[in-house]
Protein backbone atom coordinates (compact mmCIF):
# COMPACT_ATOMS: atom_id res chain seq x y z
CA UNK A 1 0.00 0.00 0.00
CA UNK A 2 1.76 3.40 -1.13
CA UNK A 3 -0.11 5.60 0.63
CA UNK A 4 -0.19 5.47 4.96
CA UNK A 5 -3.50 5.38 6.20
CA UNK A 6 -2.79 7.20 9.49
CA UNK A 7 -0.96 10.09 7.40
CA UNK A 8 -3.17 13.30 7.83
CA UNK A 9 -5.50 11.91 10.53
CA UNK A 10 -5.70 14.34 13.39
CA UNK A 11 -4.67 12.76 16.88
CA UNK A 12 -7.70 11.55 17.75
CA UNK A 13 -8.72 10.09 14.70
CA UNK A 14 -5.54 8.68 14.28
CA UNK A 15 -5.71 7.11 18.03
CA UNK A 16 -9.17 5.34 16.54
CA UNK A 17 -7.70 4.24 13.26
CA UNK A 18 -4.86 2.52 15.19
CA UNK A 19 -6.88 0.42 17.76
CA UNK A 20 -7.12 -2.69 15.42
CA UNK A 21 -7.98 -4.98 18.18
CA UNK A 22 -10.74 -5.51 21.15
CA UNK A 23 -13.70 -3.30 21.10
CA UNK A 24 -13.56 0.11 19.87
CA UNK A 25 -16.21 2.84 20.13
CA UNK A 26 -15.71 5.91 18.42
CA UNK A 27 -18.21 8.44 19.69
CA UNK A 28 -18.22 10.77 16.56
CA UNK A 29 -19.81 14.11 15.99
CA UNK A 30 -20.99 15.92 13.01
CA UNK A 31 -18.33 16.77 10.14
CA UNK A 32 -15.70 15.16 12.71
CA UNK A 33 -14.77 12.62 9.62
CA UNK A 34 -15.95 9.34 10.88
CA UNK A 35 -16.11 7.61 7.39
CA UNK A 36 -12.42 8.60 7.07
CA UNK A 37 -11.65 7.15 10.20
CA UNK A 38 -13.78 3.92 9.63
CA UNK A 39 -12.10 3.67 6.22
CA UNK A 40 -8.35 4.50 7.04
CA UNK A 41 -8.88 2.17 10.15
CA UNK A 42 -9.57 -1.07 7.91
CA UNK A 43 -6.83 -0.45 5.22
CA UNK A 44 -4.31 0.72 8.42
CA UNK A 45 -5.25 -3.14 9.65
CA UNK A 46 -4.89 -4.74 6.03
CA UNK A 47 -1.86 -2.45 5.67
CA UNK A 48 -0.32 -3.94 9.05
CA UNK A 49 -1.05 -7.60 8.12
CA UNK A 50 -3.69 -8.00 11.31
CA UNK A 51 -6.80 -7.67 9.52
CA UNK A 52 -7.49 -10.00 6.06
CA UNK A 53 -9.58 -8.14 3.78
CA UNK A 54 -12.22 -11.13 3.23
CA UNK A 55 -12.50 -11.21 7.02
CA UNK A 56 -13.49 -7.71 7.46
CA UNK A 57 -17.44 -6.58 7.45
CA UNK A 58 -18.16 -3.01 7.45
CA UNK A 59 -21.78 -2.76 8.06
CA UNK A 60 -24.00 0.67 7.34
CA UNK A 61 -27.43 1.80 6.88
CA UNK A 62 -27.54 2.62 3.35
CA UNK A 63 -26.49 0.81 -0.12
CA UNK A 64 -25.27 4.72 -1.06
CA UNK A 65 -23.24 4.63 2.35
CA UNK A 66 -21.99 1.05 1.54
CA UNK A 67 -20.92 2.12 -2.08
CA UNK A 68 -19.18 5.35 -0.59
CA UNK A 69 -17.62 2.80 1.51
CA UNK A 70 -15.89 0.64 -0.69
CA UNK A 71 -14.80 3.48 -3.16
CA UNK A 72 -12.91 4.69 -0.18
CA UNK A 73 -11.34 2.19 0.32
CA UNK A 74 -10.75 0.99 -3.35
CA UNK A 75 -9.23 5.01 -3.10
CA UNK A 76 -6.33 3.46 -0.64
CA UNK A 77 -5.64 -0.18 -2.47
CA UNK A 78 -8.13 -2.32 -0.35
CA UNK A 79 -10.07 -4.87 -2.21
CA UNK A 80 -12.52 -7.27 -0.74
CA UNK A 81 -14.07 -6.23 2.23
CA UNK A 82 -17.67 -6.57 2.86
CA UNK A 83 -19.00 -3.24 2.94
CA UNK A 84 -22.86 -3.75 3.12
CA UNK A 85 -25.96 -3.03 4.17
CA UNK A 86 -27.55 -4.99 7.53
CA UNK A 87 -30.14 -6.33 5.40
CA UNK A 88 -28.25 -6.89 2.35
CA UNK A 89 -25.11 -9.14 4.42
CA UNK A 90 -28.34 -10.74 5.99
CA UNK A 91 -30.08 -11.79 2.80
CA UNK A 92 -26.26 -13.22 1.25
CA UNK A 93 -26.25 -14.91 4.09
CA UNK A 94 -29.81 -16.00 3.59
CA UNK A 95 -29.42 -17.24 0.04
CA UNK A 96 -26.38 -19.19 0.38
CA UNK A 97 -27.39 -21.58 3.70
CA UNK A 98 -30.85 -21.22 3.31
CA UNK A 99 -30.56 -24.07 0.43
CA UNK A 100 -28.21 -26.29 2.70
CA UNK A 101 -30.51 -25.99 6.25
CA UNK A 102 -33.78 -26.69 4.33
CA UNK A 103 -32.70 -28.66 0.82
CA UNK A 104 -34.80 -25.38 -0.85
CA UNK A 105 -34.33 -22.41 -2.62
CA UNK A 106 -34.89 -19.54 -0.22
CA UNK A 107 -38.28 -17.29 -0.35
CA UNK A 108 -38.59 -14.65 -2.31
CA UNK A 109 -38.91 -11.15 -0.54
CA UNK A 110 -42.43 -9.06 -0.82
CA UNK A 111 -42.08 -6.97 -3.46
CA UNK A 112 -44.83 -4.13 -1.86
CA UNK A 113 -46.21 -4.88 2.34
CA UNK A 114 -49.27 -2.69 1.41
CA UNK A 115 -50.15 -4.99 -1.35
CA UNK A 116 -49.74 -7.77 0.07
CA UNK A 117 -51.47 -5.94 3.51
CA UNK A 118 -54.61 -5.00 1.02
CA UNK A 119 -54.84 -8.73 -0.29
CA UNK A 120 -54.61 -10.10 3.23
CA UNK A 121 -57.36 -7.49 4.27
CA UNK A 122 -59.90 -9.17 2.14
CA UNK A 123 -59.72 -12.08 3.02
CA UNK A 124 -60.87 -11.23 6.44
CA UNK A 125 -63.13 -8.53 5.43
CA UNK A 126 -61.60 -5.40 6.19
CA UNK A 127 -62.07 -2.49 3.49
CA UNK A 128 -59.11 -0.02 4.21
CA UNK A 129 -58.02 2.52 2.41
CA UNK A 130 -53.90 3.35 1.53
CA UNK A 131 -53.04 5.54 4.43
CA UNK A 132 -54.73 2.87 6.71
CA UNK A 133 -52.50 -0.02 5.27
CA UNK A 134 -49.51 1.99 5.34
CA UNK A 135 -49.57 2.50 8.62
CA UNK A 136 -50.60 -1.06 9.59
CA UNK A 137 -46.97 -1.82 7.49
CA UNK A 138 -45.11 0.61 10.02
CA UNK A 139 -46.79 -1.09 12.54
CA UNK A 140 -45.37 -4.22 11.36
CA UNK A 141 -42.31 -3.33 10.57
CA UNK A 142 -41.83 -1.62 14.31
CA UNK A 143 -42.66 -5.18 15.52
CA UNK A 144 -40.39 -6.85 14.11
CA UNK A 145 -37.67 -4.89 14.41
CA UNK A 146 -38.36 -4.60 18.29
CA UNK A 147 -38.29 -8.43 18.38
CA UNK A 148 -41.76 -8.62 19.27
CA UNK A 149 -44.59 -11.25 18.39
CA UNK A 150 -48.30 -10.38 17.85
CA UNK A 151 -49.19 -11.25 21.09
CA UNK A 152 -46.75 -8.88 22.59
CA UNK A 153 -47.64 -5.87 20.06
CA UNK A 154 -51.02 -6.61 21.72
CA UNK A 155 -49.57 -5.91 25.24
CA UNK A 156 -47.43 -3.12 24.48
CA UNK A 157 -50.01 -0.99 21.80
CA UNK A 158 -53.52 -1.43 23.19
CA UNK A 159 -54.78 1.34 21.46
CA UNK A 160 -54.90 0.72 17.87
CA UNK A 161 -53.88 2.80 15.58
CA UNK A 162 -56.46 5.78 13.78
CA UNK A 163 -58.92 4.02 11.89
CA UNK A 164 -58.47 1.04 13.20
CA UNK A 165 -59.31 -0.64 16.62
CA UNK A 166 -56.17 -3.44 18.30
CA UNK A 167 -58.41 -6.11 17.64
CA UNK A 168 -59.32 -6.08 13.74
CA UNK A 169 -55.40 -4.42 13.34
CA UNK A 170 -54.73 -7.44 15.24
CA UNK A 171 -56.52 -10.32 13.05
CA UNK A 172 -55.23 -8.01 9.72
CA UNK A 173 -51.19 -8.97 10.89
CA UNK A 174 -52.00 -12.99 11.84
CA UNK A 175 -53.45 -12.66 8.33
CA UNK A 176 -50.73 -11.02 6.59
CA UNK A 177 -48.06 -13.22 8.11
CA UNK A 178 -50.75 -16.34 7.43
CA UNK A 179 -50.68 -15.29 3.76
CA UNK A 180 -47.40 -14.17 3.97
CA UNK A 181 -46.46 -18.17 4.31
CA UNK A 182 -48.49 -19.49 2.18
CA UNK A 183 -47.08 -17.64 -0.87
CA UNK A 184 -43.76 -19.01 0.35
CA UNK A 185 -42.21 -14.93 0.74
CA UNK A 186 -40.41 -12.80 3.25
CA UNK A 187 -40.36 -9.51 4.08
CA UNK A 188 -37.83 -6.98 4.43
CA UNK A 189 -37.46 -7.28 8.51
CA UNK A 190 -38.30 -11.17 8.04
CA UNK A 191 -34.88 -11.25 6.18
CA UNK A 192 -32.88 -9.94 9.45
CA UNK A 193 -34.95 -12.29 12.14
CA UNK A 194 -34.58 -15.49 9.42
CA UNK A 195 -31.06 -15.44 8.82
CA UNK A 196 -30.81 -14.30 13.03
CA UNK A 197 -32.65 -17.33 13.71
CA UNK A 198 -30.36 -19.55 11.18
CA UNK A 199 -27.43 -18.67 12.29
CA UNK A 200 -28.78 -19.50 16.24
CA UNK A 201 -30.30 -22.76 15.85
CA UNK A 202 -27.90 -24.07 13.19
CA UNK A 203 -24.69 -24.73 14.54
CA UNK A 204 -22.86 -25.31 11.28
CA UNK A 205 -24.17 -21.85 10.07
CA UNK A 206 -22.57 -20.18 12.93
CA UNK A 207 -19.26 -21.81 12.48
CA UNK A 208 -19.32 -20.85 8.71
CA UNK A 209 -20.50 -17.38 9.65
CA UNK A 210 -17.46 -16.90 12.41
CA UNK A 211 -14.99 -18.76 9.79
CA UNK A 212 -16.02 -16.06 7.14
CA UNK A 213 -15.70 -12.56 8.96
CA UNK A 214 -13.68 -11.78 12.06
CA UNK A 215 -13.78 -8.01 12.45
CA UNK A 216 -16.83 -5.92 12.76
CA UNK A 217 -17.59 -2.39 11.74
CA UNK A 218 -20.69 -0.77 12.02
CA UNK A 219 -21.29 3.00 11.15
CA UNK A 220 -24.25 5.07 12.42
CA UNK A 221 -24.24 2.64 15.47
CA UNK A 222 -27.08 5.28 17.25
CA UNK A 223 -29.52 3.93 14.38
CA UNK A 224 -29.34 -0.15 15.30
CA UNK A 225 -32.38 -1.60 16.43
CA UNK A 226 -32.68 -4.89 18.55
CA UNK A 227 -33.16 -7.16 15.75
CA UNK A 228 -30.14 -5.82 14.28
CA UNK A 229 -28.00 -5.68 17.45
CA UNK A 230 -28.80 -9.51 18.24
CA UNK A 231 -27.79 -10.30 14.58
CA UNK A 232 -24.67 -8.22 15.32
CA UNK A 233 -23.81 -10.07 18.59
CA UNK A 234 -24.41 -14.27 16.41
CA UNK A 235 -22.12 -12.44 13.16
CA UNK A 236 -19.52 -12.06 16.07
CA UNK A 237 -20.26 -14.84 18.36
CA UNK A 238 -17.46 -14.78 21.00
CA UNK A 239 -15.01 -12.74 19.29
CA UNK A 240 -13.80 -9.59 20.18
CA UNK A 241 -13.11 -7.33 17.33
CA UNK A 242 -15.60 -4.93 16.86
CA UNK A 243 -15.85 -1.36 16.15
CA UNK A 244 -18.86 0.91 16.55
CA UNK A 245 -19.07 4.29 15.24
CA UNK A 246 -21.84 6.63 16.18
CA UNK A 247 -23.50 9.64 17.73
CA UNK A 248 -26.46 9.55 19.85
CA UNK A 249 -27.31 13.40 19.26
CA UNK A 250 -27.86 12.47 15.41
CA UNK A 251 -30.34 9.24 16.97
CA UNK A 252 -33.39 10.50 14.38
CA UNK A 253 -35.06 6.73 14.13
CA UNK A 254 -36.34 5.79 17.18
CA UNK A 255 -39.78 5.89 15.70
CA UNK A 256 -38.73 2.64 13.79
CA UNK A 257 -37.12 0.92 16.48
CA UNK A 258 -33.26 2.52 16.63
CA UNK A 259 -32.07 2.34 19.74
CA UNK A 260 -28.86 4.82 20.95
CA UNK A 261 -28.33 2.40 24.27
CA UNK A 262 -26.21 0.41 22.44
CA UNK A 263 -23.92 3.21 21.73
CA UNK A 264 -24.21 4.51 25.07
CA UNK A 265 -23.66 1.66 27.20
CA UNK A 266 -21.21 0.24 24.57
CA UNK A 267 -18.23 1.33 26.98
CA UNK A 268 -19.56 -0.63 29.84
CA UNK A 269 -20.12 -3.90 27.81
CA UNK A 270 -16.69 -4.89 28.77
CA UNK A 271 -13.85 -3.83 30.90
CA UNK A 272 -11.17 -2.77 28.51
CA UNK A 273 -13.31 -1.22 25.45
CA UNK A 274 -11.13 1.49 23.95
CA UNK A 275 -13.56 5.03 23.52
CA UNK A 276 -12.08 7.35 21.38
CA UNK A 277 -14.32 11.24 21.11
CA UNK A 278 -14.29 12.77 18.07
CA UNK A 279 -15.07 16.78 18.42
CA UNK A 280 -13.40 18.28 15.95
CA UNK A 281 -15.77 19.42 12.95
CA UNK A 282 -13.97 19.98 9.68
CA UNK A 283 -17.37 21.03 7.91
CA UNK A 284 -18.76 24.16 10.05
CA UNK A 285 -18.08 27.26 10.76
CA UNK A 286 -17.97 28.02 14.43
CA UNK A 287 -20.53 30.08 14.49
CA UNK A 288 -22.75 27.10 12.81
CA UNK A 289 -21.13 24.90 15.65
CA UNK A 290 -22.56 27.40 18.42
CA UNK A 291 -26.12 26.69 17.61
CA UNK A 292 -25.80 23.00 17.32
CA UNK A 293 -23.69 22.85 20.80
CA UNK A 294 -26.45 25.11 22.51
CA UNK A 295 -28.98 23.08 21.39
CA UNK A 296 -27.98 19.71 22.56
CA UNK A 297 -25.86 21.20 25.57
CA UNK A 298 -26.57 19.13 28.73
CA UNK A 299 -28.52 16.23 26.44
CA UNK A 300 -26.61 12.42 27.60
CA UNK A 301 -24.38 11.42 24.80
CA UNK A 302 -23.86 14.97 23.73
CA UNK A 303 -21.00 16.32 22.24
CA UNK A 304 -19.19 19.65 22.36
CA UNK A 305 -17.90 20.05 18.84
CA UNK A 306 -15.23 22.87 17.98
CA UNK A 307 -13.24 23.32 14.37
CA UNK A 308 -9.47 24.32 14.12
CA UNK A 309 -10.20 27.04 11.83
CA UNK A 310 -10.97 30.84 12.74
CA UNK A 311 -14.94 32.15 12.32
CA UNK A 312 -15.47 33.42 8.80
CA UNK A 313 -19.33 34.13 9.48
CA UNK A 314 -21.69 36.03 11.20
CA UNK A 315 -24.18 34.08 13.90
CA UNK A 316 -27.35 32.64 12.09
CA UNK A 317 -30.13 34.71 11.06
CA UNK A 318 -33.50 33.89 12.88
CA UNK A 319 -36.59 35.16 10.44
CA UNK A 320 -40.09 35.57 11.49
CA UNK A 321 -43.10 35.55 8.86
CA UNK A 322 -46.32 36.46 8.86
CA UNK A 323 -47.40 32.99 7.05
CA UNK A 324 -46.14 29.88 5.27
CA UNK A 325 -46.67 32.13 1.89
CA UNK A 326 -44.49 34.96 3.28
CA UNK A 327 -41.60 32.44 4.36
CA UNK A 328 -41.46 30.28 1.32
CA UNK A 329 -40.97 34.12 -0.74
CA UNK A 330 -38.57 35.18 1.58
CA UNK A 331 -36.36 31.94 1.66
CA UNK A 332 -36.42 32.31 -2.37
CA UNK A 333 -35.45 35.70 -2.46
CA UNK A 334 -32.73 34.99 0.01
CA UNK A 335 -31.33 32.11 -2.05
CA UNK A 336 -31.63 33.97 -5.23
CA UNK A 337 -29.28 37.01 -3.82
CA UNK A 338 -26.61 33.94 -2.92
CA UNK A 339 -27.27 33.06 -6.65
CA UNK A 340 -26.40 36.72 -7.49
CA UNK A 341 -23.42 36.58 -5.90
CA UNK A 342 -21.74 33.69 -7.11
CA UNK A 343 -23.08 30.80 -5.24
CA UNK A 344 -23.98 27.27 -7.34
CA UNK A 345 -27.34 25.98 -7.02
CA UNK A 346 -26.06 22.97 -5.49
CA UNK A 347 -24.41 24.51 -2.62
CA UNK A 348 -27.61 25.66 -1.54
CA UNK A 349 -30.26 23.30 0.21
CA UNK A 350 -33.59 24.11 1.88
CA UNK A 351 -34.55 21.51 4.79
CA UNK A 352 -38.18 20.85 6.82
CA UNK A 353 -39.44 18.87 8.88
CA UNK A 354 -42.51 17.11 6.73
CA UNK A 355 -42.76 16.98 2.68
CA UNK A 356 -45.83 19.08 2.15
CA UNK A 357 -43.86 21.89 2.98
CA UNK A 358 -42.17 21.72 -0.48
CA UNK A 359 -44.84 23.02 -2.66
CA UNK A 360 -44.96 26.74 -2.07
CA UNK A 361 -41.32 26.39 -1.93
CA UNK A 362 -40.71 25.22 -5.86
CA UNK A 363 -43.81 27.47 -6.90
CA UNK A 364 -41.42 30.04 -4.91
CA UNK A 365 -38.19 29.07 -6.83
CA UNK A 366 -39.68 28.73 -9.77
CA UNK A 367 -41.45 31.77 -10.46
CA UNK A 368 -37.66 33.42 -10.05
CA UNK A 369 -36.11 30.74 -12.05
CA UNK A 370 -34.64 28.96 -9.71
CA UNK A 371 -33.86 25.19 -10.29
CA UNK A 372 -34.79 22.80 -7.53
CA UNK A 373 -34.77 19.12 -6.74
CA UNK A 374 -36.62 17.48 -4.02
CA UNK A 375 -34.39 14.69 -2.04
CA UNK A 376 -36.08 11.77 -1.85
CA UNK A 377 -38.07 11.37 -4.92
CA UNK A 378 -37.24 9.02 -7.43
CA UNK A 379 -33.86 8.03 -7.62
CA UNK A 380 -31.64 9.80 -10.56
CA UNK A 381 -30.35 6.67 -11.92
CA UNK A 382 -34.29 5.42 -12.45
CA UNK A 383 -35.17 8.25 -14.06
CA UNK A 384 -36.61 7.52 -17.49
CA UNK A 385 -34.10 10.36 -19.33
CA UNK A 386 -31.07 8.81 -17.79
CA UNK A 387 -31.89 5.32 -18.54
CA UNK A 388 -32.32 6.40 -21.96
CA UNK A 389 -28.88 7.85 -22.08
CA UNK A 390 -27.31 5.13 -20.54
CA UNK A 391 -28.84 2.83 -23.46
CA UNK A 392 -28.59 4.97 -26.14
CA UNK A 393 -24.55 5.80 -24.64
CA UNK A 394 -23.87 1.82 -24.81
CA UNK A 395 -25.07 1.51 -28.30
CA UNK A 396 -23.02 4.31 -28.88
CA UNK A 397 -20.02 2.28 -27.44
CA UNK A 398 -20.02 -0.37 -30.09
CA UNK A 399 -19.86 1.73 -33.43
CA UNK A 400 -16.62 3.82 -34.55
CA UNK A 401 -16.11 6.96 -32.85
CA UNK A 402 -17.05 9.79 -35.39
CA UNK A 403 -14.99 12.21 -32.79
CA UNK A 404 -13.21 12.85 -29.70
CA UNK A 405 -15.04 10.41 -26.67
CA UNK A 406 -16.95 13.91 -25.20
CA UNK A 407 -17.79 15.22 -28.39
CA UNK A 408 -19.27 11.71 -28.98
CA UNK A 409 -21.47 11.90 -25.63
CA UNK A 410 -22.20 15.78 -26.15
CA UNK A 411 -23.73 14.32 -29.81
CA UNK A 412 -25.72 11.30 -28.12
CA UNK A 413 -27.36 13.45 -24.98
CA UNK A 414 -28.26 16.32 -27.78
CA UNK A 415 -30.22 13.56 -29.86
CA UNK A 416 -32.06 13.20 -26.90
CA UNK A 417 -32.98 16.39 -26.10
CA UNK A 418 -30.12 18.01 -24.02
CA UNK A 419 -29.99 21.94 -25.28
CA UNK A 420 -27.05 24.69 -24.90
CA UNK A 421 -29.67 26.69 -22.97
CA UNK A 422 -31.78 25.08 -20.34
CA UNK A 423 -35.55 25.52 -20.38
CA UNK A 424 -37.54 27.79 -17.79
CA UNK A 425 -37.42 26.58 -14.41
CA UNK A 426 -39.95 24.68 -13.07
CA UNK A 427 -41.83 21.49 -14.67
CA UNK A 428 -40.87 18.03 -16.05
CA UNK A 429 -38.82 19.38 -19.05
CA UNK A 430 -36.18 21.65 -17.19
CA UNK A 431 -36.03 17.74 -14.59
CA UNK A 432 -35.02 15.92 -18.01
CA UNK A 433 -33.07 18.75 -18.82
CA UNK A 434 -30.98 19.27 -15.72
CA UNK A 435 -30.16 15.13 -15.49
CA UNK A 436 -29.00 14.52 -19.06
CA UNK A 437 -26.88 17.85 -18.06
CA UNK A 438 -25.38 15.77 -14.97
CA UNK A 439 -24.36 12.95 -17.42
CA UNK A 440 -22.45 15.04 -19.44
CA UNK A 441 -20.62 16.81 -16.51
CA UNK A 442 -19.54 13.43 -15.53
CA UNK A 443 -18.35 13.05 -18.85
CA UNK A 444 -16.46 16.26 -18.65
CA UNK A 445 -15.18 15.22 -15.26
CA UNK A 446 -13.20 11.69 -16.75
CA UNK A 447 -10.11 11.41 -16.91
CA UNK A 448 -8.10 11.81 -19.41
CA UNK A 449 -7.58 9.07 -22.17
CA UNK A 450 -11.30 7.92 -20.56
CA UNK A 451 -13.25 5.55 -24.06
CA UNK A 452 -16.86 6.10 -24.19
CA UNK A 453 -16.61 1.57 -23.10
CA UNK A 454 -15.03 2.41 -20.18
CA UNK A 455 -17.50 5.39 -19.58
CA UNK A 456 -20.37 3.64 -19.69
CA UNK A 457 -18.91 0.82 -17.78
CA UNK A 458 -18.81 3.73 -15.28
CA UNK A 459 -22.08 5.00 -15.53
CA UNK A 460 -22.85 1.54 -15.00
CA UNK A 461 -20.98 0.64 -11.73
CA UNK A 462 -22.30 3.96 -10.39
CA UNK A 463 -25.94 2.92 -11.36
CA UNK A 464 -25.77 -0.22 -9.26
CA UNK A 465 -23.67 1.66 -5.96
CA UNK A 466 -26.43 4.44 -6.27
CA UNK A 467 -23.46 7.15 -6.82
CA UNK A 468 -25.61 9.52 -7.90
CA UNK A 469 -24.02 12.53 -9.24
CA UNK A 470 -24.12 16.45 -8.72
CA UNK A 471 -27.20 18.13 -9.92
CA UNK A 472 -26.95 21.92 -10.28
CA UNK A 473 -30.20 22.35 -8.55
CA UNK A 474 -30.70 23.98 -5.03
CA UNK A 475 -31.79 20.84 -2.82
CA UNK A 476 -35.34 20.37 -0.64
CA UNK A 477 -35.02 17.86 1.48
CA UNK A 478 -36.76 16.59 4.79
CA UNK A 479 -34.92 16.42 7.99
CA UNK A 480 -34.57 12.67 7.48
CA UNK A 481 -33.37 13.04 3.92
CA UNK A 482 -30.50 15.48 4.93
CA UNK A 483 -28.62 12.98 7.26
CA UNK A 484 -25.80 12.17 6.10
CA UNK A 485 -25.28 15.32 3.72
CA UNK A 486 -24.23 19.06 3.67
CA UNK A 487 -24.18 21.87 2.12
CA UNK A 488 -22.22 25.14 1.99
CA UNK A 489 -25.65 26.80 3.02
CA UNK A 490 -28.05 25.50 4.54
CA UNK A 491 -32.13 26.89 5.22
CA UNK A 492 -33.60 25.62 7.76
CA UNK A 493 -37.47 26.76 8.13
CA UNK A 494 -40.58 25.84 9.79
CA UNK A 495 -39.17 26.64 13.43
CA UNK A 496 -42.16 27.17 15.06
CA UNK A 497 -44.45 25.05 17.48
CA UNK A 498 -46.49 22.13 15.61
CA UNK A 499 -43.84 22.15 13.07
CA UNK A 500 -40.22 21.63 15.10
CA UNK A 501 -40.91 19.78 17.19
CA UNK A 502 -44.17 18.58 15.36
CA UNK A 503 -47.18 18.58 16.73
CA UNK A 504 -47.95 14.56 17.82
CA UNK A 505 -44.57 14.98 19.83
CA UNK A 506 -45.98 15.00 23.18
CA UNK A 507 -43.77 12.84 25.49
CA UNK A 508 -40.73 13.85 26.80
CA UNK A 509 -38.39 10.99 24.39
CA UNK A 510 -40.47 12.13 21.60
CA UNK A 511 -39.62 15.86 21.69
CA UNK A 512 -36.25 15.27 22.07
CA UNK A 513 -35.92 13.01 19.00
CA UNK A 514 -37.36 16.01 17.19
CA UNK A 515 -34.69 18.26 19.22
CA UNK A 516 -31.77 15.88 17.63
CA UNK A 517 -33.52 16.02 14.24
CA UNK A 518 -33.17 19.80 14.59
CA UNK A 519 -29.77 19.40 15.35
CA UNK A 520 -29.31 17.48 12.28
CA UNK A 521 -30.12 19.78 10.34
CA UNK A 522 -28.27 22.25 11.82
CA UNK A 523 -24.78 20.30 11.25
CA UNK A 524 -25.90 19.95 7.87
CA UNK A 525 -24.78 23.97 7.04
CA UNK A 526 -20.57 24.41 6.34
CA UNK A 527 -20.70 28.10 5.68
CA UNK A 528 -23.89 29.65 6.12
CA UNK A 529 -27.42 28.71 7.70
CA UNK A 530 -30.30 30.87 8.13
CA UNK A 531 -33.42 29.65 10.68
CA UNK A 532 -37.27 30.90 9.81
CA UNK A 533 -40.42 30.21 10.93
CA UNK A 534 -44.24 31.36 9.74
CA UNK A 535 -46.08 33.05 12.52
CA UNK A 536 -49.41 31.92 10.83
CA UNK A 537 -50.80 28.63 8.83
CA UNK A 538 -54.29 29.61 7.06
CA UNK A 539 -56.04 30.99 10.17
CA UNK A 540 -54.24 28.99 12.91
CA UNK A 541 -51.38 31.38 14.53
CA UNK A 542 -48.07 29.78 15.35
CA UNK A 543 -45.48 30.46 18.14
CA UNK A 544 -41.95 30.14 17.87
CA UNK A 545 -40.30 26.67 18.23
CA UNK A 546 -39.23 26.28 22.10
CA UNK A 547 -35.83 25.08 20.36
CA UNK A 548 -35.01 28.78 19.36
CA UNK A 549 -36.00 30.21 22.59
CA UNK A 550 -33.40 27.82 24.10
CA UNK A 551 -30.71 28.70 22.18
CA UNK A 552 -31.11 32.49 23.02
CA UNK A 553 -30.12 35.80 21.78
CA UNK A 554 -25.97 35.30 22.19
CA UNK A 555 -25.65 32.35 19.52
CA UNK A 556 -28.39 33.69 16.91
CA UNK A 557 -29.38 37.09 15.00
CA UNK A 558 -32.52 38.55 14.84
CA UNK A 559 -33.47 39.46 11.52
CA UNK A 560 -37.04 41.21 9.74
CA UNK A 561 -38.68 40.34 6.75
CA UNK A 562 -39.87 42.76 3.97
CA UNK A 563 -43.64 41.88 4.01
CA UNK A 564 -43.80 40.41 7.15
CA UNK A 565 -43.64 41.80 11.03
CA UNK A 566 -40.62 40.31 12.29
CA UNK A 567 -41.15 38.54 15.86
CA UNK A 568 -38.46 39.61 18.73
CA UNK A 569 -37.62 37.13 21.00
CA UNK A 570 -39.69 37.54 24.38
CA UNK A 571 -37.24 39.51 26.99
Amino acid sequence: MSVDPLADLDERQREAASTLRGHVCVLAGAGTGKTRVITHRIAHGVDTGAYSPQRVMAVTFTTKAAGELRGRLRALGVEGVAARTFHAAALAQLNFFWPQVARDTAPAIVDSKVRLLSHAADGIGLRLDASTLRDVASQIEWRKVTMRSIEQYAVDRPGGIPGLALDPLIALQRAYEKLKDERRQLDFEDVLLACAGMIESEPRVAAAVHEQYRHFTVDEFQDVSPVQNRLLELWLGDRRDLCVVGDASQTIYSFAGADPRYLLDFATRDDDVTVVRLERNYRSDAAVLAVANELMRGRPGALQLSTPAPPAGLAPEVTAYDDDAAEAEGIAARIAAQLASGVDPHDVAVLYRLNAQSAPLLAALSARGIPATVLGGKRFWDLPEVRQALLALRGASVAPLSGSFLATVRDVLRSLGLTDEAPPAGGALRDAWEARAAVLRLAEEAPEGTTLRAFTDELTARAKAQHEPTMRTVTLATLHAAKGLEWPHVHLMGLSEGLLPISYATSFEQIDEERRLTYVGVTRAARTLSLSWARRSGNRERQRSRFLQEIGRGTLREGGARGSRAVRPPR
